[in-house]
């Protein structure tokens, strides 16, 4: 193993705190480890003014994550799973998946504290 892992990932808070947690991970069982996190804006992060479902919607925010991997740039990249394609490039492949934190959901409302308290046949909005 080399003395240095460079993780690929994007700015974002979310992105950030995922790829620290995995270099968290690695440097717990290989503690000579160096790890640097090399920040990626992506497509997905610089369109803001039309719905990503109308572009593309999956890839948009991995592709240039998976460039930097297949240019020899970053070693390994960090995202979230909701995002990534089914196929990947060639070359490319899910090696690892970190055990998952609490999987649990929050309902927000203004007007009611439960799921369990909306109307019959309400409709409610989900979002990650």
């Amino acid at each position: 193993m080399s003395n240095i892992i460079r993780i690929a990932t994007r700015k974002s808070p979310l992105a950030i705190w995922q790829a620290e947690e995995v270099k968290r991970q690695l440097q717990q069982f290989h503690p000579d480890l160096a790890v640097e996190l090399i920040g990626i804006t992506t497509k997905g992060d610089k369109i803001l003014d039309t719905p990503l479902a109308k572009i593309g919607g999956k890839g948009l925010f991995v592709k240039e994550l998976e460039v930097k991997m297949l240019e020899g740039k970053a070693d390994i990249a960090v995202h979230s799973m909701k995002d990534v394609p089914m196929a990947l490039p060639e070359g490319l492949h899910l090696p690892i998946i970190l055990q998952r934190h609490d999987p649990l959901d929050a309902f927000v409302s203004n007007q009611y504290t439960a799921l369990d308290d909306l109307p019959q046949n309400a409709k409610v909005g989900t979002s990650s």
